[in-house]
C-alpha cells in the first residue's frame, strides 16, 4: 500500500483560534463605543463649555503653577530624600534614627495635615528667629510674613516627597551587589568614587520605575493645595465654576490638563527607563509595533 505525502512547501501552518480572546475583546470595544457615546451625546458634558474654557488665561497659569510645584518639590524632595537614604544606611546610629523618625513621621501623617500644620504654624511660632549664645538675635521675622500659601505648599510637599523618596533610593541602592562595591574598592575608588560610577548607574534601575510613579503621583497630589487659595488648575476651575456654576464642565476641563501632564510624564519614564536598562533587558515590540510584526513573521511563513 502505497501513502502520499505532500510537499513541504505545499503544508499550511493554521495557528490556534482563541475565540476567548476575539469575544472579550469584542466586549470590551462594546463597552467602550457605548460609554463615548454616553459621552458625546450627553448635553450635560457641555463639551463646548470645555473647550472655551480648556485654554483661558486663569487655568493656563493655573496649569504653570501645577507644573511648578511639582518640579520644586520633586526635585527637592529627591535631593533631600537620597541624603536620608544615605544617612539611612549609614553605620552612624545617630544618623540612622533620625533619617528614619523623619521617614516614620513624614510617611504617617497625610499630606492634607501637613499642609494645614505649615499653613498655621504662626499659630505655634509668631516669629520665627536666629540666636546665639553670647550674640543674641541675628536674624527674625513674623511668621505670617514668612509662610505664605506657595511656601507652605511647597515645604508641605517637599517633606512629603522627601520621605518616600528615601524609601525609593535606599531600595535602589541595596538592589547593588556587595561584590560590585567590593570590586570597586579593590580598584581604589573612593566613597565618592564608588557611589558616583557603581553604586548609582546601577541603582537607577531598580530607582526609575517607582520614582516615575511617584513623580507623577506628585504631580496629582498637588491639586491639594487648593485647600489654601493656591491657584493651582484645580483652584483656577473652581473660581471659575463658583462665578458661572457650570461645575462638571470646569471639573472636566482640569481632569484633561492632568490627564495631558501625566501622559507627558509617562511618555518620559519610558525613554528614561529604555536608556538605563540598555544592555540589561532585551526590548520587545510592543502594541501596534508588535501587532506588525506578528502580520510581518505570518506573511514570511505563507511566502
Amino acid at each position: 500500500m502505497k501513502s502520499v505525502t505532500e510537499p513541504a512547501e505545499e503544508l499550511k501552518i493554521v495557528g490556534k483560534r482563541y475565540y476567548g480572546r476575539w469575544i472579550s475583546a469584542l466586549i470590551v470595544l462594546l463597552c467602550v463605543a457605548g460609554m463615548i457615546d454616553s459621552m458625546v451625546n450627553n448635553p450635560n458634558f457641555a463639551w463646548q463649555v470645555i473647550a472655551d474654557n480648556f485654554t483661558e488665561a486663569s487655568i493656563l497659569q493655573g496649569v504653570l503653577m501645577t507644573l511648578h510645584l511639582t518640579v520644586i518639590s520633586v526635585v527637592l524632595g529627591f535631593f533631600f530624600g537620597t541624603l536620608l537614604a544615605l544617612m539611612r544606611l549609614s553605620s552612624n546610629p545617630v544618623l540612622s534614627t533620625v533619617s528614619w523618625a523623619y521617614t516614620w513621621f513624614f510617611r504617617g501623617v497625610p499630606m492634607l495635615v501637613q499642609l494645614f500644620l505649615w499653613y498655621n504654624v504662626a499659630a505655634l511660632y509668631p516669629t520665627l528667629s536666629v540666636s546665639l549664645p553670647g550674640l543674641g538675635e541675628l536674624w527674625s521675622v513674623k511668621s505670617n510674613t514668612l509662610i505664605s500659601p506657595f511656601t507652605a505648599a511647597v515645604i508641605a510637599l517637599v517633606m512629603h516627597q522627601s520621605a518616600y523618596a528615601a524609601e525609593i533610593v535606599r531600595a535602589g541602592i541595596q538592589s547593588v551587589s556587595n561584590g560590585q562595591i567590593e570590586a570597586a574598592r579593590a580598584l581604589g575608588y573612593r566613597p565618592a568614587q564608588i557611589f558616583r560610577y557603581t553604586i548609582l548607574p546601577q541603582a537607577m534601575r531598580a530607582i526609575l520605575p517607582p520614582a516615575g510613579n511617584e513623580v507623577i503621583g506628585q504631580l496629582k497630589t498637588t491639586a491639594i493645595v487648593s485647600v489654601i487659595s493656591l491657584q493651582d488648575v484645580l483652584y483656577s476651575a473652581q473660581i471659575i465654576y463658583q462665578r458661572t456654576y457650570e461645575v462638571i464642565p470646569l471639573l472636566l476641563v482640569a481632569t484633561l490638563w492632568y490627564l495631558l501632564m501625566t501622559s507627558v510624564l509617562s511618555v518620559g519614564q519610558y525613554y528614561i527607563e529604555r536608556y538605563f536598562s540598555r544592555g540589561v533587558t532585551r526590548r520587545e515590540p510592543s502594541g501596534i509595533a508588535k501587532l506588525l510584526s506578528r502580520v510581518a513573521r505570518k506573511e514570511v511563513s505563507r511566502g
